[in-house]
């Protein structure tokens, strides 16, 4: 049985809210998900717990490239480690500039306390993992799942039966509810639920989001996901149709999801928790964006 060890990246100071995962293979220990820069320091305290060092890290698997599961991922090839991840996604791990100004138009000048610096990766440490292509590392076969509607670049990996799936899950943080990241600009419910197929046909026993750590009522989980889902977006709705701004609908939306997470019993800490690792104003202009292009059909 392969050992897989959840390490906190302490973001923002707080717990459980990104996790990277080691999993010990007989061809050394390999890592999911490295997340952003700024906790470069705690993925290496939690690196070096386990018996490790960075250096020993030579492969490293990306569920996609937002910047907290990946933008860590430059500082493993500078001692030659192998960073693989979905085709769509390897250009910008190659050139992380368009990432990076995207990003910053939501983030500003909170970019470098979130994510820290991104450097560009040379293209000889990027290996593209296309759906039902594996990977082997000794004893441990990884397989890959095409899973887009998060993110049109999004891999969820198959071990065993385990599944690391990055956002496609959704954030589950211990017995919080499950909960859908939206971000802009790549939301496509259709698809997601798809996805979503695809990981119930699977038939795991447990799964790995990278927010946060095991989870075992797949069935339940993935109903929920679903539900929640069609909840914001349909909550969405109304004022898109309005010709709400964004700016009008955010202090909205974020009230309502707030009001949800308190009727599920969430202490103020916990939903904390959950703002770190899923902002919700994040997700107004993502849905708003799923609605747009489904009222143009290009969706």
């Amino acid at each position: 049985m392969l050992k897989i060890h959840t390490i906190d990246l302490n973001f923002l100071g707080g717990n459980e809210a990104i996790a990277s995962y080691l999993i010990e293979t007989e061809q050394g220990p390999v890592l999911v998900d490295p997340g952003p820069y700024s906790t470069f320091e705690n993925l290496e305290k939690g690196i070096e717990s386990l018996g490790f060092r960075v250096i020993d890290i030579e492969n490293v698997l990306i569920t996609h490239i937002h910047f907290d599961h990946a933008g860590a991922a430059w500082k493993f090839t500078k001692h030659g480690a192998t960073v693989f991840v979905n085709p769509i996604g390897l250009p910008h791990l190659k050139n992380p500039q368009k990432l990076w100004d995207s990003a910053q138009m939501i983030y500003g000048d909170d970019m470098n306390r979130l994510w820290g610096k991104m450097e560009a990766i040379d293209e000889e440490f990027l290996v593209p993992l296309s759906d039902g292509q594996s990977v082997e590392f000794g004893d441990a076969v990884f397989n890959t799942i095409y899973t887009p509607g998060h993110a049109v670049h999004h891999n969820a990996y198959v071990l065993d039966d385990v599944i690391f799936t990055g956002d496609v899950a959704g954030v589950k943080i211990e017995n919080g509810p499950v909960v859908p990241p939206c971000p802009p600009p790549d939301i496509n419910i259709e698809l997601w639920k798809e996805s979503i197929n695809k990981l119930r046909k699977i038939n795991a026993k447990t799964i790995y989001p990278t927010h946060y750590g095991a989870h075992h009522n797949l069935e339940e989980h993935f109903n929920q996901l679903e539900k929640v889902l069609d909840d914001w977006a349909n909550y969405m709705k109304p004022m898109y149709d309005d010709k709400l701004t964004a700016d009008e609908i955010t202090p909205v939306f974020v009230d309502y999801v707030i009001k949800r997470y308190k009727e599920e019993g969430l202490s103020e800490d916990e939903i904390q928790v959950y703002e770190f690792a899923n902002p919700t104003f994040m997700s107004v202009n993502g849905l708003l964006r799923y609605w747009k292009l489904k009222e143009q059909g290009r969706i």
